[in-house]
């Protein structure tokens, strides 16, 4: 519609040209809108989600010969679930963050509580 010329849609034109690849502003929301803001948001709270349980893996977990504190997945999802229903979600993103690290892709509870997760 928007390259019509017969449109009379002034909705139409004041909407942005579609961005390609390569566009610093592909695939993003338009700047200042609710939805970037709402990105932020998210981004923030999963953040502090991230930090938060960091300090638990701290706090529950025991230093070893290198420094490091490691804690059990399944102590971990006993002490965390308390907090947070998304304890997979939020370690998955601490590993991709190169906070923690732990063997395999996923972790089940039941199936994986004897994972060693360690604090990087």
């Amino acid at each position: 519609q928007r390259k019509n010329p017969f449109s009379n849609d002034s909705r139409l034109a004041s909407k942005p040209v579609h961005t390609h690849r390569g566009d610093p502003t592909y695939g993003r929301p338009p700047e200042g809108s609710q939805t970037e803001q709402r990105g932020k948001d998210a981004h923030s709270h999963v953040g502090k989600e991230v930090e938060e349980l960091c300090l638990i893996i701290r706090s529950t977990g025991e230093a070893g010969e290198d420094g490091h504190v490691s804690v059990t997945f399944g102590q971990l999802f006993e002490t965390y679930v308390t907090i947070s229903n998304k304890v997979v979600g939020i370690l998955l993103r601490a590993r991709k963050h190169g906070l923690v690290h732990f063997e395999g892709e996923m972790l089940w509870q039941g199936k994986d509580d004897d994972v060693v997760i360690t604090l990087l």
